[in-house]
């Protein structure tokens, strides 16, 4: 369950104009409520690594080292320095929708973009934001990309 006291905000972060502005909106929405952010980034390896005649990623490849970069430069491009809030980063292995359905769990509230890095743009909802509202522990917002405000939901 939920601390009311200090609610836990999970937002998945994978470096995406939504993403952040999922970030923002989470970080803005903490403050509201004095609660907690708890930014996310999943990584997993392409799926057609291994496949004959794909491309072998370079030796010192490693997606939670990138992963772990790129989520905190969204931190620090979203709220600089001094975010007014706690923010815990974490980068975990495995599946977006997965990652972030574990995560929420006991969580007050999961954040995501409408969209990330995946998919085709023609899709209004992103597959992962689509599976994590059918599938989430706890309510979830997902941010509109290119929203009017950072506080803006879909």
């Amino acid at each position: 369950m939920a601390n009311s006291a200090n609610p836990r905000i999970v937002v998945g972060v994978d470096g995406s104009p939504a993403s952040e502005q999922a970030l923002r909106w989470g970080v803005d929405y903490a403050r509201l409520v004095g609660g907690t952010v708890q930014a996310i980034a999943a990584w997993e390896y392409p799926a057609f690594y291994g496949w004959i005649g794909a491309g072998v990623p370079a030796p010192d490849f490693n997606p939670e080292e990138l992963a772990g970069k790129t989520l905190a430069e969204s931190v620090t491009r979203v709220v600089g320095d001094d975010p007014g809030v706690r923010i815990a980063e974490s980068v975990r292995p495995g599946n977006a929708a997965q990652t972030l359905l574990e995560a929420a769990a006991g969580a007050a509230l999961l954040v995501v973009g409408s969209r990330g890095l995946g998919g085709f743009s023609g899709a209004l909802l992103g597959s992962v934001s689509r599976h994590l509202t059918e599938h989430a522990p706890c309510p979830v917002v997902v941010v509109r990309e290119g929203a009017a405000g950072a506080g803006t939901a879909a």
